[in-house]
């Protein structure tokens, strides 16, 4: 086990113990889970924080004067102004708490979208997109008259920036493109994206869900004008994260929701509504989850990103190397730049046999189309298996996965 003990900084051994779920056997195999682009497992600490919320000071916030109420206030607060910080957010009043990125994509569309975004404009997005950032911007244009404009992807799954300068014109109103790409792991040249658009006055909205965990993340840099993450592809819950949002832009939106929490004042002839960043959260948001967010922050924060980074760039070209091995293996998506996702297939079998027979082995990997069924037909193919890697794997993994895929091909060739 000489490769999961002080690599580039950090101790994979001792990380590993503080997640539960990965001491266990799946059809008589020890785990490994290869499933991170679609949710991390959960450190002990995160776990904890919503047992001692639920046990110790479950009640609402912002309503109550008694200490409970208080104290859980303070901790939902605390989890703003700590995700503020770790994305150097302005003021932790540009953090909105939200669901996640889809429903943090989808507030945009429904405030922003709605008021400023009329017959005739553009709205462009990226043939990399997840449907979360196709379809409400579809269902923005098809209400408003806008029209969807989509920057090509070329043979190694990055995007062609040439055509993309193409695009833009006095027309463009808005630009939505992921920070990195969940099927491939590409990683998008978002400053460059951000700064083109913002020469023709066109607002910019990245869809940082994959890259919040992996990535250094300076909204104030790069001059984003959105940016939408979730908490459980950054080790925390499932159920929340969170939209930012530049203060003047989120000021001169509309309400997404009515409620509770967003209102001033009511009465039957006018609402008075509630500043920043309560505006957009109207009734009882889900607050141990958001509580909890912070130790997982608090995880990412004391690991260290760039640790984390290394070690998974470490294991991404690692399992690449050993995957080209394997007869028949193409990998989608081979950019320089990218997280550690190996996206591929293998010629004459389908991913779904590949993934059925991955986990018989207790290895978990995600196939189909990863919610990008545009990139696949961009592809000419039906799906990929994709592996993702976090901080707890290691290639002793990794090398279980290379021999089990050489007995796949061999069984089934």
């Amino acid at each position: 086990m000489a490769d999961v003990s002080n690599i580039n900084g950090i101790n994979v051994e001792a990380i590993r113990t503080q997640f539960p779920v990965l001491d266990q056997m799946v059809n008589g195999k020890p785990l490994a889970y290869f499933d991170n682009a679609a949710t991390n497992q959960k450190p002990t600490s995160v776990i904890k924080a919503l047992e001692q919320y639920y046990e110790g000071y479950n009640a609402n916030i912002h309503r109550g004067i008694h200490t409970l109420a208080e104290k859980a206030t303070k901790a939902f607060e605390d989890t703003r102004t700590t995700l503020g910080k770790f994305i150097n957010a302005a003021e932790p009043e540009e953090i909105i708490f939200t669901k996640g990125t889809t429903e943090s994509i989808n507030l945009v569309a429904a405030t922003f979208g709605r008021k400023f975004i009329s017959n005739g404009d553009e709205i462009i997005i990226s043939g990399l997109e997840h449907h979360s950032n196709i379809v409400p911007w579809q269902l923005v244009a098809e209400e408003n008259g806008a029209k969807i404009r989509v920057i090509d992807v070329l043979d190694n799954g990055t995007l062609d920036i040439r055509q993309f300068k193409s695009l833009l014109s006095s027309k463009t109103k808005l630009v939505a493109v992921n920070h990195a790409s969940n099927s491939l792991g590409t990683i998008n040249p978002i400053d460059e994206i951000i700064a083109l658009a913002h020469e023709v006055g066109a607002k910019v909205l990245i869809d940082g869900a994959q890259a919040t965990a992996h990535l250094d993340i300076d909204v104030q840099a790069l001059d984003c004008d959105f940016y939408a993450l979730s908490a459980h592809k950054c080790y925390g819950p499932t159920g929340t994260g969170a939209l930012y949002g530049k203060r003047e832009l989120l000021e001169a939106m509309p309400p997404y929701q009515g409620g509770g929490e967003m209102i001033k004042d009511v009465s039957f002839e006018k609402t008075t509504y509630n500043d920043i960043p309560y505006k957009f959260e109207a009734g009882t948001p889900n607050i141990g989850d958001v509580i909890a967010f912070k130790s997982a922050l608090d995880f990412i924060t004391e690991v260290g990103k760039s640790n984390i980074a290394a070690h998974e760039n470490d294991l991404l070209q690692y399992a690449r190397e050993k995957a080209l091995q394997i007869p028949g293996l193409r990998i989608i998506g081979d950019s320089d730049n990218k997280l550690s996702v190996l996206s591929f297939i293998v010629e004459g079998i389908h991913p779904f046999d590949i993934g059925q027979m991955l986990d018989a082995s207790g290895i978990a990997v995600r196939t189909g189309h990863h919610c990008t069924q545009p990139l696949m037909e961009r592809f000419k193919i039906e799906g990929t298996v994709r592996a993702s890697f976090a901080v707890y794997n290691t290639k002793v993994e990794i090398d279980r996965m290379i021999e089990s895929l050489h007995r796949i091909v061999k069984f089934l060739k």
